[in-house]
């Protein structure tokens, strides 16, 4: 008995539901039987339904019809990223975020996946992105997967990985030209880890995410901000080009976009995106020769990412930072840096290797620090003098330099660009 009065109390019978929301009890069976009434059970003939249950909108309005594309993309924000959203406000958080997913299992796979990156912890990550896809989950967590998967495949310098995260992508259950222009630019996004730009949509090369969700706006930026680079990247190693202008005028400019998009990012509490926008800008102005800004924007990168140990984001962008961002971590936090170190390592001979086999070069992982450094300076066409002046060298030390990247690569400096 005891039994029965709690499921009268937490719980209502279908004609107790049908006079409350003003239907028949046909309707509210066949509610029950196609499982649109979340939480309800079955005590013999009864249904017996949550008495916190809101009525299903009627099927052949619009309201039902936004209601059930909201069901076919359950995620909380409406886009592949979820730690760039504002569910990640404040650094420390990261781990306090994921468990608070709990009520959506999908949600706190794909945040905690992406922290996990984050860290660079990749196998985990693989093995997240590998769950959502066999679970044929909704469109966002699909494309999150998919370029989740990408990510790794740059980690292990894997290039059917990285092919077959390209086919997830395109698979994503789309249902709307919006999603379509959503896939496409993921789709892109994973190019621009190579720094392929010639692939990104039109609109948004202009900086227009019109065709986005609002949720997805700092994901947006960050990819932008990134698309920006790697096109002034190409125009200064003359892999592009653009009437009119070459070497790093193009770079020098770029740092003016993507400055507001900081500021915009630290506005609205996106710490993930504030974070790689930060970290993109410093390797803008660190190619430009302005190392006060690039370590004005590392030292806060760093500030930002330590709390929750995103050594892995850290890592990725050492290689544009050159020894920027170890001598600044090295002064803050040994500790860290080791683990950047190691993370770096792992890092840069993936992306060497996959990066080589998707451009059909042949990537040299033996330069060392500074004559990696050094050989893309003379990819930028900047003079030996130039690069003495720069990188704090003899004119002797810069002219060894470049003879032993010519040595271990076979290539004329005016060839340097492809093996960078």
């Amino acid at each position: 008995m005891a039994e029965v009065q709690d499921y009268t109390k937490n719980y209502m019978k279908i004609d107790e539901a049908a006079e409350k929301w003003g239907i028949t009890v046909r309707r509210v069976q066949a509610m029950c039987a196609s499982g649109r009434l979340g939480g309800t059970i079955r005590l013999g003939r009864d249904w017996m339904i949550p008495r916190d249950t809101v009525r299903p909108a009627d099927g052949r309005t619009k309201a039902a019809r936004e209601q059930q594309q909201n069901a076919d993309m359950p995620l909380p924000r409406k886009t592949p990223f979820l730690y760039m959203t504002d569910l990640y406000n404040t650094p420390g958080t990261a781990d306090k975020v994921g468990e608070s997913l709990a009520y959506n299992h999908e949600a706190q796979v794909l945040f905690e996946a992406e922290v996990a990156y984050s860290r660079g912890e990749i196998d985990k990550v693989y093995a997240s992105a590998s769950y959502l896809l066999s679970k044929h989950s909704g469109f966002y967590a699909v494309l999150s997967a998919g370029m989740l998967l990408a990510m790794c495949a740059i980690w292990k310098g894997d290039i059917n990985m990285w092919r077959k995260a390209k086919v997830h992508i395109a698979e994503a259950p789309a249902k709307s030209d919006d999603d379509r222009d959503t896939m496409l630019l993921a789709i892109s996004a994973v190019d621009i880890m190579v720094y392929n730009v010639e692939n990104f949509p039109e609109w948004f090369k202009k900086g227009s995410f019109e065709p986005l969700h609002k949720d997805a706006y700092p994901a947006a930026k960050v990819y932008y901000a990134k698309y920006l680079y790697a096109f002034g990247y190409a125009v200064a190693m003359g892999l592009h080009r653009v009437e009119g202008t070459q070497g790093l005028y193009i770079m020098s400019v770029i740092s003016y976009a993507v400055e507001p998009m900081i500021s915009w990012a630290r506005a609205n509490n996106t710490v993930m995106s504030e974070i790689y926008l930060r970290l993109t800008c410093a390797a803008i102005y660190h190619n430009c020769g302005k190392e006060d800004d690039a370590i004005r924007h590392i030292d806060k990168a760093i500030e930002l990412a330590l709390p929750d140990r995103f050594y892995g984001v850290l890592a990725e962008y050492c290689r544009a930072l050159d020894a920027l961002i170890e001598r600044r971590l090295s002064i803050i936090d040994e500790e860290a840096w080791n683990e950047v170190k190691r993370l770096h390592k792992i890092y840069n001979e993936g992306w060497s290797k996959l990066s080589g086999a998707v451009r059909g070069k042949q990537i040299l992982t033996t330069l060392s620090q500074r004559q990696r450094e050094v050989a893309k300076l003379a990819a930028f066409g900047m003079s030996n003098q130039e690069i003495a002046d720069r990188v704090n060298m003899s004119l002797a030390g810069v002219k060894q330099a470049i003879k032993i990247v010519s040595e271990k690569s076979g290539l004329s400096r005016d060839s340097f660009a492809a093996i960078l």
